[in-house]
């Protein structure tokens, strides 16, 4: 699915997702990657969903998010709230949906000012 949205080069936007990829600025992703509006890291998750665990999620904690966009892959799961504790005692919320509703909506987010942080994982890989 691709996404048209007013490009910049002075912030990432999400251009496109699919089952195998994210594109990023026009840059092809393959792996779970975390994006906020500055800032992009690739292979931060690797493993089925069984294995996301708190300890998992913490790198997203650097971002210093507001919001939370967790992709689940081309099928919505949530997480159990302990694997969340860290967000919440922060007053960071967490939204969990698929990895294209989690695109769609960090470019709208980011496109009103909001400090939002999309973790995306890529259905090839959760198994």
């Amino acid at each position: 699915m691709k996404l048209h949205l007013h490009t910049s080069e002075q912030q990432y936007q999400i251009n496109g997702v699919d089952s195998d990829a994210v594109i990023i600025n026009r840059q092809r992703y393959e792996q779970a990657v975390i994006v906020s509006e500055h800032a992009c890291s690739s292979g931060w998750f690797q493993g089925p969903w069984e294995a996301l665990d708190a300890q998992s999620l913490a790198p997203i904690l650097e971002f210093k998010p507001e919001v939370v966009l967790l992709g689940t892959g081309d099928k919505q799961r949530f997480i159990h709230p302990r694997q969340i504790q860290a967000f919440l005692s922060d007053n960071i919320a967490v939204e969990c949906m698929t990895t294209a509703a989690a695109c769609r909506t960090f470019n709208i987010l980011t496109a009103e000012g909001r400090k939002v942080v999309a973790a995306l994982l890529l259905e090839k890989h959760l198994g």
